[in-house]
């Protein structure tokens, strides 16, 4: 529980003011070239994108695409609820990670409900080659599923019956 509290909420809180900044800060994306503000000049930007879709633009101005990607939403909800239950978010990564995901999935779905499409606003370029905007939130997502693999190469600890403590 302490993983939610200090860390989810903090993250769906920064999460959402930034994106709040973003949008008081930077007109509504029309044309092209979009308003940046350089921070890395060559390398790292600020700008105002909004993304009805997923990770890398997929299904975005779809008119189905809130619809859907909210029931997925839910349905990852419940599925780390399924696993925290059943112990197979286990030990200091799985509880980050589980805390990381409800973090960016809530960010995102609060976009979703209230604006009808999620603000990304962090690009990064290295020359020519472009990366899709995203925002902290997504961020979250992509550090949970990471720890996720890594943490699946680390040995189960064992069980008080095998002669371990539980980790």
């Amino acid at each position: 529980m302490k993983y939610l509290l200090y860390l989810t909420l903090p993250l769906y809180l920064l999460d959402q003011a930034t994106k709040a900044w973003v949008i008081g800060r930077f007109p509504e994306p029309g044309g092209f070239p979009h308003e940046r503000i350089q921070v890395v000049p060559g390398f790292f930007d600020l700008v105002r994108v909004h993304n009805t879709g997923m990770a890398f633009g997929l299904g975005n101005g779809a008119s189905w695409s809130n619809f859907v990607f909210l029931g997925i939403a839910a349905l990852a909800i419940g599925f780390i609820g399924f696993l925290w239950r059943k112990g197979m978010l286990e030990g200091v990564a799985g509880h980050v990670s589980a805390a990381l995901l409800i973090s960016g999935i809530l960010g995102n779905v609060t976009d979703r409900l209230a604006r009808g499409y999620v603000v990304d606003f962090l690009d990064f370029s290295i020359g020519d080659r472009h990366w899709p905007s995203f925002n902290v939130a997504d961020s979250c997502i992509c550090v949970a599923a990471g720890l996720l693999i890594l943490g699946s190469f680390a040995p189960a600890s064992k069980t008080k019956e095998e002669g371990g403590s539980r980790g």
